[in-house]
This record gives C-alpha cells, sequence and structure tokens, in this order.
C-alpha cells in the first residue's frame, strides 16, 4: 500500500541542473521586490523552519487525537450505542486511516505550512479550494476552545461548591459553562496562545513532554478500571436498558457525532506542519499513520473499561442513555474506589486538552496562513514574524474568533457534534485532490506514493459521504449553512481581482456545489433511523448514499485542471529538483504561468 520513490531525481534533460536553469521563473519572482518575505515560496529560502523531527511531529498528531475525546467520548458513544461503541471506535479508525492515506501522499509531496488548506486549491483551484479550506479551519480553530471547556468541566466534579458553580445542567439536558467557568477556559486559550507564540521549538518541546503523559495516563486509567472491578454482564445492556442488540444505525451515529470523528480529527496535525518537519518524505506518513494507530489502541481500551467499570445498579435505572456524568472517568473511578487515580484524572483533564488547544493553535495559524497563501484572506494574515518565523497575525485572528466559539458553544458536546460534521465536509476534498493530481500532474515527485490509490481515495470519499449522512438530519444541513455563510469572502476577493478566470474556477467546482445540497436532501427524505422523513427505508439509504458518493467522486476527479500553483510547482521542481517542493502563493503563480 505505501511505497517510497526515495529522494528526488537529479537533474535529467528535461530536468536542468540546480546550478544552472535556463529559464527559472521562481527565482526571477523571488528577487522580486515586494516587501513580504512569506512570498519565497521554497522552504530553502523561507523564514519558516524545519525544526521538527519525525517523532515529535508524530506527537502533535497523537496529541492532538487523544484530548477532551477521551475525556468524554467512551460516555457519549455508549449513550448512543451502547456496547456497540467499540465497534464505532474501530470504525472510526478504519474511516479515518483511509481518509488520511491521501492526505499523507499529499503531504510528503507538497511539505507546506497550513497544507490541508492547500492541496485542493492545487487540483481544483480556487472555490473548490475555498470552500474545502474553510469547512476545514472552523472544525479545527473550534477545537481550541473546546478543549479549554473540557478541562473546566472535568473541575466542576471538585468536591469545592466553588467548583461545581463551573457547569450547570440546563432544563433541556444539556450542560454549560456559567461565567467564571467560561473565563477560566478563556485564560487556558491564552496559556495555548502563548505557548505558540515565539517559536515552532518551544511548541514542539512543550507538546512532546504533554503528549507522553496524557498517552501514559489513558492507558493507565483502562488497565485499571479493568482491573478493578469488571462487570461483564454490562455489555449485555442495551441503549435504553433493554437487552442488548447491536444497532447498526446507533453505532454509525456514534461515529459521526459523538466525538470519535472529532478525536481522530487531531491526524492533521503532521500535515498542517509539514513546513516545520524535517525529511518530509518520509516523516509525515510515520507520524499521521502512526498516531492513529496508536491512539486507536488507546481508546478502545478506554470505551472497554468504561462499558465495564460501571456499576450494574446504575444502568438498570435507564440503560447507558441513562447515565449523566459530569466528568465520567474521574466519577467512575471515586465509584470503585480508586481515589488515586479520579486525582490524576483531574489533574489529567488540564493536561490533556491542553495538550490538544497548544498543537490546533500552532495548526490554525498555519492553516490561517495557507489561507492567504490562495489569495482569499487579507495578506496581513499571511505575514511571519521575522525572528521567529512564526505566523503571529493568524494567530491573533485565530484568537478572537475562539473566543467567539467559547462563548456561543458553552458546552462539549455541543460543539463537538458541529465541529465533527465540519470536520466531514473537509474530508472529501482530500481523497478527490489525491486522485486528481495524478492525472494533472503525473510527473510531480511524490516521496510517498500509494499503490491501489484509485480504490483507498474512492473508498475514502464514500466513507466520508456515509460520515456525513449518519450525522443524522437537520445537522447535516446545519452545518452546510456554516460552510455556505462564508462565500461572500470568497466572491469578495474575486470581485476586487476583477473575477479573474472565475468561469474556469467554477467549472472545478460544480461537483462540489452540487453535492452539499445533494446528501442535506438525502439526509431529509432518508430513514428515520438518522432522523430523516422515511422515504428512503433504513439500509437502501446507505447504498443509495454510497453511489451517490461514489458519483460525486468520479465528477470531482474528472473536474480538476492544471492550475496555475501546479503548473508553477512544475516550473519549480525542474530548476530545484532537490528542494522540497512548495508552491508559490495564487498570485505569484499566476504571474509566473502568465494565467
Amino acid at each position: 500500500m505505501l511505497t517510497s520513490s526515495g529522494p528526488r531525481p537529479g537533474p535529467s534533460p528535461d530536468r536542468p541542473s540546480q546550478g544552472t536553469p535556463p529559464f527559472d521563473p521562481i527565482q526571477r519572482e523571488r528577487a522580486r521586490p515586494t516587501g513580504r518575505a512569506e512570498e519565497q515560496p521554497m522552504s530553502a529560502n523561507s523564514p519558516i523552519r524545519r525544526d521538527v523531527g519525525p517523532f515529535a511531529l508524530m506527537l502533535t498528531g497523537l496529541g492532538s487525537i487523544i484530548g477532551s475525546g477521551w475525556l468524554f467520548g467512551a460516555w457519549r458513544a455508549a449513550g448512543l450505542a451502547g456496547p456497540g461503541a467499540v465497534w464505532a471506535w474501530v470504525l472510526g479508525a478504519a474511516i479515518i486511516t483511509a481518509i488520511a492515506l491521501t492526505y499523507a501522499e499529499l503531504g510528503a509531496m507538497f511539505p507546506e505550512s497550513g497544507g490541508m488548506v492547500r492541496y485542493s486549491h492545487y487540483s481544483h483551484g480556487s472555490l473548490v479550494g475555498f470552500i474545502g479550506a474553510w469547512a476545514n479551519w472552523i472544525a479545527i480553530v473550534s477545537v481550541i476552545p473546546v478543549e479549554a471547556e473540557a478541562s473546566v468541566q472535568y473541575m466542576a466534579s471538585w468536591p469545592w461548591q466553588w467548583a461545581q458553580d463551573l457547569y450547570v445542567h440546563m432544563p433541556d439536558g444539556r450542560g454549560e459553562l456559567t461565567l467564571p467557568g467560561l473565563s477560566i477556559a478563556a485564560a487556558l486559550v491564552i496559556v495555548y496562545f502563548l505557548l505558540n507564540f515565539w517559536s515552532v521549538k518551544l511548541f514542539a518541546r512543550s507538546n512532546s513532554a504533554i503528549t507522553l503523559f496524557k498517552l501514559v495516563v489513558p492507558a493507565a486509567t483502562g488497565l485499571a478500571l479493568i482491573a478493578s472491578g469488571f462487570h461483564g454482564g454490562n455489555f449485555s445492556v442495551g441503549v435504553n436498558g433493554e437487552a442488548h442488540a447491536i444497532d447498526f444505525a446507533a453505532v454509525l451515529t456514534a461515529v459521526a457525532t459523538a466525538g470519535i470523528v472529532f478525536s481522530y480529527n487531531g491526524f492533521q496535525s503532521p500535515v498542517n506542519l509539514a513546513g516545520e518537519a524535517r525529511n518530509p518524505g518520509k516523516s509525515i506518513p510515520f507520524a499521521v499513520l502512526g498516531s492513529i494507530a496508536l491512539a486507536t489502541v488507546v481508546y478502545v481500551i478506554l470505551q472497554v473499561a468504561y462499558l465495564g467499570a460501571v456499576p450494574p445498579e446504575l444502568l438498570a435505572k435507564a440503560g447507558w442513555n441513562g447515565i449523566d456524568f459530569r466528568s465520567p472517568f474521574a466519577e467512575l473511578a471515586i465509584i470503585v474506589n480508586l481515589h488515586w487515580l479520579a486525582m490524576l484524572l483531574y489533574a489529567d483533564a488540564f493536561i490533556s486538552p491542553s495538550g490538544t488547544g497548544i498543537t490546533y493553535t500552532a495548526t490554525t495559524a498555519r492553516m490561517i496562513y495557507g489561507m492567504e497563501r490562495n489569495g482569499t484572506l487579507p495578506k496581513i494574515l499571511g505575514t511571519l514574524h521575522p525572528k521567529w518565523g512564526v505566523p503571529r497575525a493568524a494567530m491573533w485572528f485565530n484568537l478572537a474568533v475562539s473566543y467567539l466559539f467559547l462563548f456561543f458553544f458553552r458546552g462539549w458536546g455541543t460543539l463537538a457534534a458541529v465541529i465533527s460534521v465540519a470536520t466531514i465536509i473537509s474530508y472529501m476534498t482530500g481523497p478527490v485532490s489525491a486522485m486528481t493530481l495524478r492525472r494533472t500532474a503525473p510527473d510531480l515527485h511524490r516521496p510517498l506514493r500509494l499503490s491501489g490509490l484509485p480504490v483507498i481515495s474512492a473508498l475514502a470519499f464514500i466513507f466520508a459521504t456515509e460520515l456525513l449522512y449518519w450525522a443524522r438530519w437537520p445537522l447535516t444541513g446545519q452545518i452546510i449553512l456554516l460552510v455556505v455563510v462564508a462565500l461572500p469572502v470568497y466572491f469578495y476577493y474575486q470581485a476586487k481581482g476583477g473575477w479573474h478566470d472565475f468561469g474556469r474556477q467554477l467549472r472545478g467546482a460544480w461537483w462540489l456545489v452540487c453535492y452539499l445540497p445533494t446528501l442535506a436532501l438525502v439526509s431529509w427524505a432518508g430513514s428515520p433511523m438518522f432522523h430523516g422523513h422515511g422515504y428512503i427505508p433504513y439500509g437502501w439509504d446507505l447504498l443509495v448514499v454510497a453511489a451517490i458518493g461514489l458519483v460525486f467522486y468520479l465528477w470531482g476527479v474528472k473536474s480538476g485542471w492544471r492550475t496555475p500553483s501546479v503548473e508553477a510547482a512544475e516550473l519549480e521542481a525542474r530548476a530545484h529538483p532537490r528542494d522540497p517542493l512548495v508552491p508559490p502563493d495564487e498570485e505569484t503563480a499566476e504571474r509566473i504561468t502568465g494565467h
């Protein structure tokens, strides 16, 4: 499945030597006095530093995956799927691995900061690039406040009244932070910000130490709960207390909305930090796949431990759906008299989410940096600090957005569901872009070349389509509105540029423009198992969604075209065959290629 094509080949008749290229438009653009250091497209001459090794890069992925998801995910998944939640984690890992493989090839091919928001721009142009980038950024930037919320929500289980007053249950059954709780969460967001403010080395060192700790604590929690008294009979209790039979639809919904996709979303961090990675061709696949594999083992252990540790008398009242914990694992530890574990969990409730919040503060800044290079955000957001080489303007922007999410979504569960579905939409473009670039840029060097990519990418897109459907109506329609609401920003920059080549951009985007409302319509008409109106029976709805996914995948691959970014990248590859391949920003690419 994974093949490495080795280092980029040296000079050839059609690939001049690095020292004497007969025509080097990239070098000409480098010499242009723009006054913007970040416009230097190649990492060899860029102020962004490649200081992160493969192990540290993997820990950024693992640190992102094992965040607040492990503190609450097992509880929410059990509430939706009962003992079937174990299979939900396994299925979620399989789906995310298929999607991540396509991004691993793209990340190794284009090792740049904020790469997740750039690839669809290369394959399909600015409109698809903007939609995919916006969905991806909105999903990731909202994780920063949700991790802070998770820490404070766990604090609310402390035995002091002031701590318990940080979080309240509302009459409709939801829970949210009070004003003091929000204030503490806001302070935590500032801490995440400051640990990224100076350099990527400071971030990498702090993240590595935190991740090693937060990997040990969840594993120890699962094993300790299993050893303390395992109730095997719990696995025969259903969601509402009935005799258990695996509800496949409930398992699928748990994958999409219980925080499982939300948790695995962290595989993106190594891809978005590829611009700071040493030897990205090898370290990115290692980091992406290694972080998913290790996290899956931890999450399955935790889910089994949670299911087996809940006292049977609690289940007898209302089943898994009736269990309401503020701090699931900490409260379980107290119930089974593991007070030392409860204290450890209360400490880790700060460390695990904070590690993820720190990592996502780093990656979202790189995403804004990448979106500016796509030509759809103000130029100031693409500036880098001249000494530390970090995108501070982007960090300030993300800080403001994080506070908006923090004050409008005051509970972990509410925001986790929104993030999960927005993330799914952003996943649509990766498989399509990877396959499209095989057709439109076949000669570009790929340090990682997936054998069987046509099958892997098609399955990944179909899986992502199913995930979006499993999220249930009306959330599937609401989240599409969240994506569409940003389109005026794109149209503003198109108008500012005189609608240059807009027709070509639109032709490359019709498949995605049609795809989103089609999925919303099918979700509305689908089976009641996924909160649809029942026009499509359960079982048939899954087949219909898979068929729609395949049709739109094929349409999407066919819609790709040789964008100016790809043409500029090919010129750069010929002129500088041994440099990491980082295409220039949109404005520079158009100047180089003449269109």
